[in-house]
């Protein structure tokens, strides 16, 4: 009998648990001093460039909070897109900026992104990039092996004796 009086008691208290709903954590206030990174533009269309141009472009940014900014972490959204920052601190209304390299030997339409991670409270930050490759304009005089026609080959003469008369 003790035994299923214990077995009853700790099923009511389970129970009472979870009638009493989850618990919710008290509302923490954000952090007025927490640094915040603000770009200039978060988006840069290279519009329509040729083959092995330059490729890059710079994002530029301010730290608009009350603490210094530090970047963790920037990559591209690939191998053709890389991104470089800054390694030091940004102090809180100091500019800075984050390079940004594409690839330009791959010919066509492109959109890739950078995401910057860092201690700021709108982290992480994505840039976007975008444009059209063309390939370099051909002359005319480059032949290719679809262009070239192949000339008849004669056989060579073949010379047979002369007729005794």
């Amino acid at each position: 009998m003790k035994k299923l009086f214990l077995a009853l008691t700790m099923m009511a208290g389970t129970f009472a648990v979870f009638a009493d709903g989850p618990t919710v954590p008290p509302a923490v206030a954000p952090d007025p001093n927490v640094p915040n990174m603000v770009f200039e533009k978060d988006a840069i269309d290279y519009g329509t460039i040729k083959q092995d141009a330059d490729g890059y472009r710079t994002f530029t940014f301010t730290n608009t909070g009350k603490s210094p900014l530090i970047i963790s972490e920037a990559h591209g959204s690939c191998g053709c897109t890389v991104p470089t920052y800054p390694k030091e601190p940004i102090m809180p209304g100091q500019k800075s900026e984050i390079k940004v390299h594409y690839d330009t030997h791959r010919i066509g339409a492109f959109s890739k992104s950078v995401t910057i991670n860092s201690n700021a409270k709108n982290s992480p930050v994505v840039l976007r990039i975008s444009g059209t490759v063309e390939a370099p304009a051909t002359d005319g005089t480059t032949t290719t092996p679809a262009t070239i026609i192949p000339t008849p080959t004669k056989a060579p003469a073949v010379k047979t004796p002369a007729k005794v008369k």
